[in-house]
């Protein structure tokens, strides 16, 4: 790990090629909340390919705004959801709908972490606009 933030609303672990946000039980991510994300990893990216990984341990909600806001990030390769529970499956595959990069659910971090360097040997340019990136419905 490279740093560690303990945010109003999240932990943020920042590494390599990959971000690692755990958020608060009973929050609401917001556009205001992801605009401090997105200057983060602005910060620690700047032109490296990486991936967004929420571990989703406790219960919040997301405001959808956010999922367009994120995919606009040039350089961001994909987003991933740790969780085991079921009903983020179902809230998951709502959530890709407005998400216009590659979006999975993973049930643990380790799978995650492994579709994590799949994602950064796929796109190892800086600008991701260019490529057309498909979703997926896991």
């Amino acid at each position: 790990m490279i740093r560690s933030y303990n945010l109003d609303f999240c932990k943020l672990e920042i590494h390599s090629n990959h971000m690692i946000a755990t958020m608060y039980e009973g929050i609401v991510v917001s556009i205001n909340n992801n605009s401090i994300l997105i200057k983060i990893a602005e910060e620690h990216f700047k032109n490296t390919p990486f991936v967004y990984i929420t571990h989703r341990i406790h219960s919040y909600s997301v405001d959808p705004i956010v999922y367009i806001r994120t995919a606009k990030i040039p350089n961001l390769v994909g987003f991933a959801v740790v969780s085991n529970d079921p009903i983020q499956k179902t809230l998951t595959k709502y959530e890709k709908t407005f998400f216009e990069k590659e979006f999975r659910r993973f049930d643990d971090m380790k799978s995650a972490l492994t579709w994590k360097n799949e994602m950064i040997k796929k796109y190892p340019h800086k600008d991701t606009s260019s490529h057309k990136q498909k979703k997926r419905i896991n």
